[in-house]
């Protein structure tokens, strides 16, 4: 099991290195750009790229974070076993529940 995650965690971190540095440079041309947020709506609403690299994004980071938190919380205090991986699953569930809404709710606004 220690294996798997160690992998998954390193090929998500790889995916979102690409993810963030691609979100923060669009942040920055539109700011710089002097774009509104409607008229960023207006080019991310039914763009189909929009959507698969945010799903992308989002997926990256429900794999990441709770394995990374996972293994954090194992070191510095006694939570191990089931509920401890129970837990991260919860929070791997709605980090991709929250992401996946807020992808969908912009490509279909």
């Amino acid at each position: 099991m220690s294996a798997a995650l160690f992998a998954a965690q390193r090929l998500s971190a790889a995916v979102l290195a690409v993810a963030v540095a691609v979100h923060l440079g669009t942040i920055l041309y539109a700011v710089r750009g002097g774009l509104t947020a409607g008229d960023i709506l207006g080019r991310t609403h039914g763009n189909i790229w929009f959507l698969l690299f945010y799903v992308t994004f989002v997926l990256a980071v429900a794999i990441h974070a709770p394995i990374g938190l996972r293994n954090i919380l194992r070191e510095w205090t006694r939570w191990r076993g089931a509920t401890l991986d129970t837990a991260m699953m919860v929070l791997a569930l709605a980090l991709l529940a929250l992401g996946l809404r807020a992808a969908f709710a912009v490509f279909f606004a």
